[in-house]
C-alpha cells in the first residue's frame, strides 16, 4: 500500500497508462543493483530513486575526485574524497526517503559476482572496464537476473538488455553479452576515459536510458531491448538500433556449453 505522501509523489506514474498503480507497486517491491556510481550510474540512480524503486544497491569501490564532477552529477564539490557509495546514499535519501539504500563499497569480481547479483531482482551495469562487464553478465546468466548494460566512449554510447536464461518467441535462446562481444578487445586498444575524455552530457543521456530500461523490466511496459543494441552518436546526434542474435558458439548457453 502507498501512503498519502507516496500517492502524491508518484501521481504522474499512477495515472500513466502502462504503469499505473500496479506498476508502481512493482517498482516499490523491486530491488535493483547498480554497478558503478559514476557517469552512467549518477543519472541512473537519481531516476531510479525518483521513480520509487524499493531498494537500490550501489556498488562502487572508488572515492569522489574533482575530475569526476564534470559528468558524475550525483556528487558535489563537498563530496570530494568521500566514498562514492556514501555520497550516493546521501543523495538518494535527500531525493526520496522512501527508498532503501544499500551501500556496497566493493568491486565486482568473478569471485563475488554471483552472490551480489543473486541478492537483487534487476542489475544495471554502468562500470567502466571489460573485466567487470563480463563478470556481471556471466553472473546474471547463472543467477537468472535481467541485466541492463551500457557503455560510453568519447562521443558515443551503446545500450542493451540481456535475459539469456530465457528463450525468444521463436524458441531460440536469447543472446548473451558474449554473443554481442565474444571477447574483450586487446589490452591498450580502447583508451580509458582519462586518456580519451568523455562528453559529460552523453553519460546523462545513456544513464537516463538505462533507468528507463530498468523501469520497463520491472513494470513491463513497451518493447524492451532484448536482442537489440541502441547506438548513440553524439557528434551527429544520431540514434541507431541494431539487432543481434544468439551465437551457438557462445560459452554460456551455446550448443557446446557445459554449465
Amino acid at each position: 500500500m502507498f501512503s498519502p505522501e507516496e500517492i502524491e509523489r508518484y501521481a504522474r506514474h499512477i495515472v500513466l497508462h502502462g504503469v499505473g498503480g500496479p506498476g508502481q507497486q512493482k517498482l516499490k517491491a523491486a530491488r535493483v543493483l547498480v554497478i558503478g556510481a559514476g557517469g552512467l550510474g549518477s543519472p541512473l540512480i537519481q531516476y531510479l530513486a525518483a521513480a520509487g524503486i524499493g531498494e537500490i544497491g550501489v556498488l562502487d569501490d572508488d572515492v569522489v575526485s574533482l575530475s569526476n564532477l564534470q559528468r558524475q552529477v550525483l556528487h558535489g564539490t563537498a563530496d570530494i574524497g568521500r566514498a562514492k557509495v556514501e555520497s550516493a546514499k546521501a543523495a538518494i535519501e535527500r531525493l526520496n526517503p522512501h527508498v532503501k539504500v544499500t551501500a556496497l563499497p566493493a568491486r565486482l569480481t568473478a569471485d563475488n559476482a554471483s552472490a551480489l547479483v543473486g541478492s537483487f531482482d534487476v542489475v544495471a551495469d554502468g562500470s567502466d572496464n571489460f573485466a567487470t562487464r563480463y563478470a556481471v553478465s556471466d553472473a546474471c546468466y547463472y543467477e537468472k537476473r535481467p541485466l541492463v548494460t551500457a557503455a560510453v566512449g568519447a562521443f558515443d554510447g551503446a545500450l542493451t538488455v540481456l535475459r539469456p536464461y530465457e528463450n525468444s518467441p521463436s524458441g531460440e535462446p536469447n543472446p548473451t553479452y558474449r554473443c554481442l562481444y565474444p571477447e574483450p578487445p586487446p589490452a591498450g586498444t580502447v583508451p580509458a576515459c582519462a586518456e580519451a575524455g568523455v562528453l559529460g552530457a552523453l553519460t546523462g543521456i545513456l544513464g537516463a536510458m538505462m533507468a528507463l530500461e530498468v523501469l520497463r523490466e520491472i513494470a513491463g511496459f513497451g518493447e524492451g531491448l532484448i536482442g537489440r543494441l541502441v547506438l548513440v552518436d553524439a557528434l551527429g546526434m544520431r540514434f541507431e538500433t541494431v539487432r543481434y542474435r544468439w551465437d551457438p558458439e557462445n560459452p554460456l548457453n551455446g550448443t557446446a556449453a557445459t554449465s
